[in-house]
């Protein structure tokens, strides 16, 4: 019989697979996982790990969840793909009925592409070419903030700004100007004020809203946004979210800008989408915006597409989580994730290696104060995985910054276990 062990696994693995973001020198051995339950991963000798991370940030209703393996089970023996242009289907259209009921209301289109990175590019491109279609061809740059990630994809990387990222790769990124970190309101402000003074070169302002995931779970408030989009409106400018790691009840409400009173004119959805099930991604808009590409002219269509546009079992996955999304019981789960969260943060903030603890619905993250400078490459990074890896808890640090984004499923006594290692491990810091 074959050998599904965990040694006999990552050897293979190691031979013939490049892993994401892996530096394969000093990371060489990968953990071979067989099957996922809950909120648990379980790798090929039976051990069992947390998903503290919701495996980057995608599986909101936990591993295996049998609802939503039936219902693409049920789309599968139907139709499971077909081409997106100059067809549809009964799932994308449901899907896109129902997405746009739970958004505001100048939203009325969906696009639909594979992934966050590619949902971003579709913003990107319907922002340029809305101005382009008309005329108005001057109108080229984009904002954004420091310390932004957007995705992998070129486009996307020319909204990160420079880091080790995309070094290999900056001279041949578009150019795109960044707004100081908004946690400092004020200086953001400040500076997108004097870019209006020259407003008529911008396209459009992109955003993740509250939240600034990869770039270290850095949060800022909503009058702080509020303000920066009424400013992007008084001159002309698009807005765009990132909702993609927001999206789907990850702050509190069904979306990060449920907390605005300015809303953008287009947003990017992916990750929570079809509850971690399958690939998809989704950038609405509205009429108005997709009237400026109506035209006999075919040269102001938006050619997009990817092979597995509004793929029919992902569009099966994606209503089926947003069938659990509209339970209550969702909902009194993300209360009391994000009151669990609150209750260590009261036991610690006053704690002197954990620093600056910050919560926002059921993502909280601080900083460990320890060794050099903060940054996604601080040395603490490999230590602290490791640390929790042998504990049976998959968490990723950002550098120095550790965060807790699992799925709404996890209990409060799998939640005490995370952070009583969380401390165990900044025990063992100190000691």
């Amino acid at each position: 019989m074959p050998n599904h062990s965990n040694a006999n696994l990552s050897q293979r693995d190691a031979a013939v697979v490049w892993h994401p973001f892996t530096q394969h020198q000093i990371e060489p051995i990968s953990i071979p996982i067989t099957h996922g339950k809950g909120v648990y991963l379980y790798d090929a000798d039976g051990k069992q790990y947390i998903d503290a991370i919701s495996s980057w940030w995608v599986n909101i209703h936990g591993h295996g969840h049998p609802y939503l393996a039936q219902k693409i089970y049920e789309q599968a023996l139907k139709i499971e793909q077909v081409i997106f242009a100059g067809f549809t289907h009964e799932p994308a259209i449901q899907l896109s009925e129902r997405l746009l009921g739970h958004l505001p209301a100048n939203f009325q289109k969906v696009f639909f592409s594979d992934n966050g990175s590619t949902a971003v590019e579709v913003g990107i491109k319907m922002a340029l070419q809305f101005f382009h279609n008309q005329g108005q061809t001057q109108k080229r740059k984009i904002i954004a903030f420091e310390d932004a990630y957007h995705g992998d994809t070129f486009g996307a990387m020319s909204l990160g700004a420079p880091s080790a990222f995309n070094a290999p790769f900056q001279d041949m990124l578009f150019e795109v100007e960044f707004l100081p970190s908004p946690s400092d309101a004020d200086a953001c402000i400040a500076a997108m004020r004097e870019k209006m003074n020259h407003a008529d070169e911008y396209a459009a302002f992109i955003f993740e809203p509250l939240i600034q995931g990869a770039g270290g779970m850095k949060m800022y408030a909503p009058e702080t946004l509020d303000s920066l989009i009424a400013l992007a409106h008084e001159n002309q400018l698009l807005c765009i979210a990132d909702e993609i790691m927001t999206g789907f009840g990850r702050t509190g409400k069904w979306f990060a800008m449920d907390y605005l009173t300015h809303k953008p004119d287009i947003a990017c959805f992916s990750k929570g989408l079809t509850g971690g099930m399958m690939a998809m991604g989704i950038t609405t808009c509205s009429n108005a915006l997709f009237d400026a590409f109506l035209s006999d002219d075919r040269k102001k269509t938006l050619f997009h597409s990817h092979s597995f546009t509004a793929n029919p079992m992902a569009c099966a996955a994606a209503l089926a989580s947003m069938d659990l999304m509209e339970k209550q019981e969702t909902w009194d789960n993300i209360s009391r994730v994000e009151a669990s969260h609150q209750a260590w943060k009261n036991k610690n903030q006053d704690h002197g290696i954990i620093k600056q603890i910050r919560i926002q619905g059921t993502i909280i993250a601080f900083e460990l104060a320890v060794g050099e400078s903060n940054g996604y490459m601080h040395s603490i990074r490999d230590r602290a995985y490791q640390y929790f890896i042998k504990k049976g808890i998959l968490m990723r640090p950002l550098g120095n910054t550790l965060y807790i984004l699992a799925p709404y499923c996890i209990s409060n006594e799998q939640l005490a276990l995370i952070y009583s290692e969380i401390e165990n491990f900044v025990a063992e810091l100190v000691g």
